[in-house]
């Protein structure tokens, strides 16, 4: 299921209108759950109007250019979805003639192979499966009554990907706009296991306060995700670049517009830094195969002469300069022997960073309640955040001379 959450206003059943039209369209972008104040930074800073925050993303209006501008340079969103029709839906027969009213032919071609994902909240709907087919088949009938023919059913790779909200009372159909989640970035060649998802490690970079003139260090940096992030904000670029222009989803609807999408993306280009020397960003890791990953990633990203990342125990590491901001994502233990080896690693980190960092602002991405405790160290700030279905807290240390405890 995807992770829309529902528009704060009730819409009712809208057309779909001529490819071009210059009116203000209304959006919902997905992110992950306790970004959604950034998000709604991003939508304003991309021009969009009215951002309304829910849940797991936020509402908003604007024109194309506003949506092509979200997709292009926010680093939270996860998907941008565009509202096509909404109305009461009570039951399967509702359901079935919402989606069958909507003209879909204007949207995109029959050629264009579909798929339809939906989420549920407080439905009567049983089944979800039942649900999606509904839908699935009310959009080939109006296709085959349109045209004669329907578009191709294709669940591993679709070229249109159409989204349901449903609750008890109210129905809401998006076409997504983005294709591919934002947050394959398309600079990752090599990844590790528990992977930290882009958009949630640009979340913790801003939550943290990091700017591009603070250092910064991850010093259990895995594949280097926030070494990637980071070096993306400083050197302005916008990550919707780093992907094939053709593989958003705008751009398999009728109504694109590829002379405005060039505009934009030129625009962006434009506005990239130079790179210096060095950036002031550091990582490192206790694993080999992770020092190693991490290096191929930044090579591919043509980041690795500006960024230094070495082999150190997080126990172990001297920190690169005399004040900056530390952030990881040290691993969470879901097995009862690794529960028991952090609850014997955690107090020896607290008093690492204690030691080795006076002066630097220490933020640590957990999912184990014990950590503050364990760690010995008293947060300063407690954000709660989800990674991926996982719950999580951003906790920030300051450092100081002295006990901290």
């Amino acid at each position: 299921m995807s992770d829309i959450a529902p528009p704060r206003q009730r819409r009712v059943l809208r057309q779909a209108h001529a490819p071009g039209s210059k009116r203000t369209e209304r959006y919902f972008a997905t992110c992950p759950r306790g970004l959604e104040a950034l998000l709604a930074e991003d939508i304003v800073a991309a021009g969009g109007a009215a951002p309304a925050i829910t849940p797991g993303g936020v509402g908003f209006g604007g024109g194309w250019e506003v949506c092509y501008r979200l997709n292009l340079e926010s680093r939270i969103a996860t998907r941008v979805l565009w509202q096509v029709a909404a109305g009461e839906c009570r039951d399967e027969a509702a359901l079935y003639k919402l989606a069958r009213d909507l003209a879909w032919p204007q949207l995109f071609a029959v050629e264009r192979s579909i798929r339809v994902f939906v989420t549920a909240v407080r439905t009567q709907f049983k089944s979800l499966e039942f649900v999606t087919l509904k839908v699935k088949d009310a959009v080939c009938d109006r296709f085959r009554a349109d045209c004669g023919r329907r578009p191709d059913v294709n669940t591993a790779a679709p070229d249109v990907r159409i989204h349901l909200f449903v609750t008890e009372q109210q129905a809401t159909l998006y076409l997504d706009t983005s294709g591919e989640p934002l947050w394959l970035r398309g600079q990752k060649i090599a990844k590790v296991a528990a992977p930290l998802k882009e958009n949630l490690a640009a979340g913790l970079l801003r939550l943290a306060g990091w700017t591009p003139e603070t250092p910064l260090l991850d010093p259990m940096c895995g594949s280097g995700t926030i070494l990637l992030e980071a070096a993306g904000m400083a050197l302005g670029d916008a990550p919707g670049l780093a992907r094939d222009m053709k593989d958003f989803g705008f751009t398999r609807l009728a109504n694109y517009q590829p002379a405005l999408w060039r505009k934009l993306c030129m625009a962006a280009a434009e506005r990239r830094a130079a790179a210096p020397e060095k950036l002031r960003i550091w990582g490192s890791d206790s694993d080999d195969d992770a020092v190693a990953r991490a290096r191929q990633n930044l090579a591919h990203a043509g980041l690795d002469d500006l960024i230094e990342v070495r082999r150190a125990d997080v126990l172990e590491i001297s920190p690169p300069a005399t004040s900056g901001i530390l952030l990881a994502n040290p691993p969470y233990g879901e097995r009862l022997g690794e529960t028991e080896a952090l609850a014997a690693f955690y107090p020896r980190l607290g008093d690492a960073l204690k030691r080795r960092f006076a002066g630097w602002h220490c933020w640590l991405l957990s999912a184990d309640p014990r950590l503050p405790k364990l760690i010995g160290l008293k947060p300063a700030r407690k954000i709660p955040l989800y990674n991926g279905n996982l719950e999580c807290r951003l906790y920030g240390f300051p450092m100081v001379a002295g006990s901290a405890r």
